[in-house]
């Protein structure tokens, strides 16, 4: 695992770990290289809510936009997991449609998200776009941990650099 801290250094770790083709898998410290607080409150608002007592879930939709700390996640439909034993705490979030994940500078967009909210753990799939900056990492699927800031990212991953860049 590659721990260089801002994102120049990861887009680079991983150009070198996947050579010319990008199709490989690779794991390095993310964008969102300054751990967040995975223990703070989780904040939920949305145009619309559905909620299933007996599966544990409540759907979301429609302007959705969730908060945890300096972490920002929007989407047009999110399914939250609550955890055994109560509705008072979030164990997982499903992100569709148009979803854009914020953490200070670094900014991300895919297609979809799972956000394991113990773990720290969200996972971004299809057309994943992450920027920091004028720099760029892109691939079909990454991986963030926002514990530890680490990320892996696979499916044809791309990457452009921004020559001369401090971050």
């Amino acid at each position: 695992m590659i721990r260089p801290g801002p994102l120049l250094p990861v887009i680079l770790s991983l150009a070198l770990v996947c050579g010319q083709t990008g199709a490989a898998g690779a794991q390095a410290t993310s964008g969102f290289g300054n751990a967040q607080d995975v223990k703070q409150p989780v904040e939920v608002t949305a145009d619309a809510l559905s909620v299933d007592q007996k599966t544990g879930r409540a759907t979301f939709s429609g302007n959705v936009l969730i908060g945890q700390g300096a972490m920002r996640l929007s989407a047009d439909s999110v399914t939250v997991t609550y955890a055994q034993g109560g509705s008072s705490r979030i164990s997982a979030l499903h992100a569709e449609g148009g979803v854009t994940l914020v953490s200070g500078a670094d900014a991300a967009e895919a297609k979809a998200a799972d956000y394991d909210v113990e773990s720290g753990n969200v996972v971004l799939t299809g057309d994943v776009l992450l920027t920091q900056g004028g720099n760029v990492l892109a691939g079909e699927k990454v991986t963030v941990n926002l514990a530890t800031g680490t990320a892996q990212a696979s499916g044809r991953v791309r990457s452009v650099l921004q020559p001369g860049s401090q971050r």
